[in-house]
């Protein structure tokens, strides 16, 4: 359309108050400026119409989604019935029934539902054809963060240039969505979004930084596609855009009837509104279109309810999503039909059991599956990396040196990855994949025998001496995280000092990469390593950073401190539990919600699992 065939703002919102319509158009336009025009790209045709799918199987869709306490106060608001099994609210009902004449609510917003936000931030396509891109990614950001209780950010660009894609091409969101269930869709440190036609070409480690997912479903009728939003999460859809929209500001939209159709648009329905007769999208137009990015589109015009919209269940977070939210013996894996496996792994003696519990199935067992390793004089740190999803494992030696082990995600044994690192290494060692290089390097730290931390890193050269640091620890354990202070992140840790204090270290790593004290915190009384994560309380999208959470002894129970990293970055104890504890030795929050797990040493040398949900700790099954 050209400059001077768009009309102008005063036109259309002198069409808006004549017709009494129930939108406004946009404060940020002068009457003036011509209407402007904003990328497109969908290709609707060869979807099929709302009559041409068949019902949603509810009761079979519910059954298999992943376990969330949200979801299931959900479903049981839905007619589900109560579980028989009286488990804990973060454990999923094995068998449910959805009564077909189960009442839906008037409303439903995933933007900010049951007090937590689920949709990740506005993104902007301009000014590329891209929305199909666009939209696809939107839904699978969605759908892990329902599904798995994690925030994830995802690379449009590695669909729109995966798809070979270049800014004038339309696209098909549908086959946008089966080439993620195939290929997987990656962050955008691995290939970023770009208007530029260049040829894709990701990093090296794209396999282990790519979220897939199992299932997609066409849903038809306004009844299950409310169902699908109330039970399930976001739909992506399409609609006809008419020139007026361009200039939405708020309110429930529908075409002024001297508005011209322009082409067709793919976005993400993340709610619907019976009261004003809606359903609530997001855009991709950047966050200062409309409303706050997003908008409100009056049920059945612009074609918005001719066609089937698609679902989809069964994501499957990579390791870097998932890479702060574990530390220490164990963390959740993409393992099991509903890719929440957890994975452990327990010293006994001077070798190292492998053991996963299953998270499909009630009552969840755990099980052995791998004995290793002969020179195990620490309990171990443990977790997922990029390098294809390998699981990796490194833990001080008999000897006072560090050893490195790997294996396959899910098939295979154990390979040696070979000894290195100092000559007094003492204790558990934090181990985690950081952000330099591609893929990231590995950084370990130890304690030593001379009252000081050792920091260990590994490139694809191998391992390299990073520096002996501070004085007078007296315990260093599974408490390093990838922090996120500065372009370039930061190293954060605790350590317990020779007085049995806590303090808190990071190195900046935007500044020579120094260590140097955070925060010195908590009574004495400390006589184990913590062990701390970033979890998700406190992080209000993708991209922010949540709470930092410890777990640490202190005389024979377990003390549980959050530092608020969104607020005042002040330490605070929040309560103590459990009891015959020696030390915590690994620490995870997973797709149970957001409930944090923690598996603890005891007095009689067996490992107790603890949960917590929002109503507090409780103590879950001795492992091993």
């Amino acid at each position: 359309m050209a400059g001077d065939e768009r009309p102008l703002v005063a036109t259309v919102r002198r069409a808006v108050r004549a017709e009494n319509l129930q939108w406004r158009v946009s404060y940020l336009l002068d009457d003036d400026d011509r209407v402007p025009v904003y990328p497109l790209g969908a290709e609707p045709e060869g979807l099929p119409e709302v009559g041409e799918v068949p019902p949603v199987d509810f009761q079979a869709v519910v059954a298999r989604s992943t376990t969330n306490p949200f979801l299931a106060r959900l479903a049981r608001t839905a007619g589900l019935p109560a579980d028989p099994l009286g488990r804990n609210p973060g454990t999923a009902l094995d068998v449910m029934a959805l009564p077909a004449a189960a009442a839906l609510p008037t409303s439903v917003d995933w933007r900010f539902r049951w007090g937590w936000p689920w949709v990740t931030t506005i993104r902007d396509q301009d000014p590329c054809q891209a929305c199909w891109a666009f939209t696809a990614v939107a839904l699978v950001e969605a759908m892990n963060r329902i599904e798995h209780c994690v925030w994830t950010h995802r690379s449009e660009g590695d669909v729109h240039k995966g798809m070979g894609a270049t800014c004038p091409s339309t696209g098909d969101f549908a086959n946008a969505l089966n080439h993620i269930r195939s290929h997987g869709v990656c962050d955008p440190g691995c290939f970023p979004w770009t208007p530029a036609d260049i040829a894709h070409t990701p990093c090296f480690d794209r396999v282990g930084r790519t979220i897939g997912f199992d299932r997609l479903e066409w849903v038809g009728t306004m009844e299950d596609q409310k169902r699908w939003l109330h039970t399930v999460g976001p739909l992506a859809t399409f609609f006809q855009v008419h020139n007026d929209f361009f200039a939405y500001g708020g309110g429930v939209y529908q075409p002024s009837s001297g508005s011209t159709a322009e082409s067709s648009h793919a976005v993400l329905i993340v709610g619907y509104d019976d009261a004003d007769g809606c359903w609530i999208a997001k855009n991709s137009w950047g966050p200062g279109w409309g409303d706050n990015g997003y908008f409100r589109i009056k049920y059945g015009v612009c074609d918005v309810d001719k066609r089937a919209k698609i679902g989809i269940t069964g994501t499957d977070p990579d390791p870097l999503t998932r890479r702060r939210l574990h530390n220490g013996c164990f963390f959740e894996s993409g393992g099991g039909t509903l890719h929440r496996d957890f994975e452990l792994l327990a010293k006994d003696g001077t070798r190292l059991h492998q053991w996963v519990r299953s998270g499909d199935h009630h009552p969840y067992p755990w099980n052995r599956v791998a004995t290793f390793a002969t020179d195990v004089g620490s309990h171990p740190a443990y977790t997922a990396t990029t390098f294809g999803r390998n699981q990796e494992t490194v833990y001080s030696t008999t000897g006072g040196r560090l050893h490195h082990w790997w294996r396959e995600p899910a098939t295979g044994p154990w390979h040696d990855g070979g000894v290195f690192g100092p000559t007094d290494a003492a204790g558990i060692p934090g181990f985690i994949q950081g952000n330099y290089g591609s893929p990231a390097n590995f950084e370990v730290v130890v304690g030593t025998t001379s009252g000081q931390f050792n920091h260990w890193w590994r490139d694809l050269g191998g391992w390299h001496d990073g520096g002996r640091h501070g004085n007078n620890i007296s315990h260093v354990g599974p408490a390093l995280v990838q922090g996120r202070d500065g372009p370039f992140g930061s190293l954060e840790l605790l350590v317990v000092l020779g007085d049995s204090r806590l303090q808190h270290w990071w190195r900046n790593d935007d500044q020579h990469m120094t260590w140097s004290v955070r925060d010195t915190f908590g009574e004495d009384g400390y006589e184990s390593a913590p062990c701390m994560i970033e979890s998700q309380f406190g992080a209000a999208h993708e991209l922010a950073t949540g709470n930092y959470e410890m777990c640490v002894v202190r005389g024979d129970k377990i003390e549980h401190w959050w530092r608020w990293n969104g607020g005042d970055r002040q330490w605070r104890h929040s309560t103590t539990f459990g009891g015959s504890a020696v030390a915590v030795l690994g620490m995870t929050q997973g797709s149970w919600g957001f409930n944090l797990e923690l598996v603890a040493l005891r007095t009689d040398g067996r490992l107790q699992h603890y949960w917590r949900d929002l109503a507090g700790w409780h103590a879950g099954v001795i492992v091993a």
